[in-house]
C-alpha cells in the first residue's frame, strides 16, 4: 500500500462558531435543549444571534475543529465541507487553511449561505448549540474527493451531518472508496438527540462501514438503546475494530475486540467551556492511532487535548498541542 498522503481526512459540517455566555432563563424562553444541539432555520438564527450577548466568532464545526487539533498535534490533516462564497465561507476557509489543513471543496455559488452555530455556555461550562446548517447540508457524493478519501489512514465522519440524505450518500461513499484503498474509517455520533432520529441508519452504517467509533456515554446508550453503559460499550466491541467512549469527569475507556481500556482524564483548574470536547479528544485518540502508539497512550493524548479545549473559551485550541504533547511526556 503506496504511503498515506494524509493521517486523517474529516467530512462534516463547514460552519462558524459564535459562542456567547447565558443563563438557564434564556435558554428555557427560547426552548433550547440544555448541553445539546438544535437545529434551528435562518429567521430564527438571525433572531437568536441579535438578543444573545456579545460573543466570539469562530470558524468551528465538530470535524473542523477535530482536525485544527490534528493540525495543532503535527499530523497531517485534509477537510471536506461545503461553505458559501461569503464573508463567513472565506473566514472559515482561511482560519482552516492557515493552521495547516488542506481544505480544497469548492464554495458553493449560490443558495444558502455558511452555516452558524450559536453556542450559548452556561456558568457550569455545558454548552447548548443552536445551529444554521446554511450551505453544509448541500454535501453529497459528489463533494467527496476520492483521491483525498484514499489518501488518507483515516476517513473520519461527523455524526451531525447525517440529518441530510445527500450527507448520508456521501458517507457511504467516502466509506467505500477509504475500504477499497485498504483505509480506515472512524465516526463520531456528536449528539444523543441526532442518534435518535437516525438510530437505525446509524446502527447499519457502524455495523458494515465503521472501524473507530466515538461516542459519549448518552450517545452510545441512545444506540443501543439502553440505561446500562457497560452493555453499550459490550454491544459497539461486537460492531467495530475500536470504541473510544467518553465519560466526561470520569475520564473515557477504549475498547478494542479483546482488551479495554479505562482512560483517566486530565485534571483541570476551572472548566470555562466544555465546546469542543469530544471533537479534541477524538483528535488526540486519531493522532495517537495514525502515528502508531499504543491504544492507553492514544487515550491520554485525547485526554490531554480535551482538557486544553475546556480551560478556554472556544474549540480550537489555544496553545500548540504539539508543545502541550512534549511537555507532558506523551509526546
Amino acid at each position: 500500500m503506496a504511503r498515506a498522503a494524509f493521517d486523517v481526512v474529516g467530512i462534516g459540517n463547514a460552519i462558524a462558531d459564535v459562542i456567547a455566555p447565558a443563563d438557564e432563563g434564556f435558554l428555557d424562553r427560547e426552548n433550547l435543549v440544555k448541553a445539546a444541539m438544535t437545529l434551528i432555520d435562518a429567521e430564527r438564527a438571525a433572531d437568536l444571534y441579535e438578543r444573545i450577548g456579545a460573543g466570539v466568532e469562530s470558524s468551528g464545526g465538530s470535524a473542523g475543529n477535530t482536525m485544527a487539533a490534528i493540525a495543532s498535534l503535527g499530523g497531517r490533516g485534509a477537510y471536506i465541507g461545503l461553505v458559501r462564497d461569503d464573508r463567513l465561507g472565506r473566514a472559515f476557509r482561511h482560519d482552516i487553511t492557515a493552521i495547516g489543513v488542506r481544505f480544497d471543496t469548492p464554495a458553493a455559488t449560490a443558495g444558502p449561505g455558511t452555516g452558524r452555530c450559536l453556542v450559548l455556555v452556561t456558568a457550569d461550562g455545558q454548552r447548548t448549540m443552536a445551529t444554521y446548517l446554511g450551505a453544509a447540508v448541500e454535501l453529497g457524493p459528489e463533494d467527496v474527493d476520492e483521491s483525498v478519501v484514499a489518501g488518507a489512514q483515516v476517513t473520519y465522519l461527523e455524526g451531525y451531518l447525517y440529518d441530510q440524505p445527500r450527507a448520508k450518500a456521501a458517507f457511504q461513499r467516502a466509506a467505500e472508496v477509504a475500504h477499497a484503498a485498504g483505509r480506515q474509517v472512524a465516526l463520531s455520533l456528536s449528539d444523543p438527540f441526532c442518534v435518535a432520529r437516525h438510530r437505525e441508519s446509524f446502527r447499519a452504517l457502524v455495523t458494515g462501514s465503521i472501524d473507530i467509533l466515538f461516542a459519549n456515554e448518552a450517545e452510545i446508550c441512545m444506540l443501543y438503546e439502553t440505561e446500562d453503559f457497560a452493555a453499550a460499550a459490550e454491544a459497539a466491541r461486537k460492531h467495530v475494530a475500536i470504541a473510544a467512549l467518553t465519560c466526561g469527569a470520569a475520564g473515557s475507556v477504549i475498547l478494542s475486540r479483546s482488551d479495554t481500556h479505562q482512560i483517566a482524564a486530565v485534571p483541570v483548574g476551572r472548566v470555562v467551556d466544555t465546546t469542543g470536547a469530544g471533537d479534541l479528544y477524538a483528535a488526540g485518540v486519531l493522532f495517537g492511532l495514525t502515528s502508531g502508539r499504543p491504544l492507553p497512550m492514544c487515550g491520554a493524548i485525547g485526554s490531554l487535548c480535551a482538557a486544553e479545549i475546556i480551560s478556554h473559551v472556544g474549540a480550537r485550541p489555544a496553545v500548540s498541542l504539539a508543545t502541550l504533547l512534549a511537555q507532558s511526556g506523551l509526546g
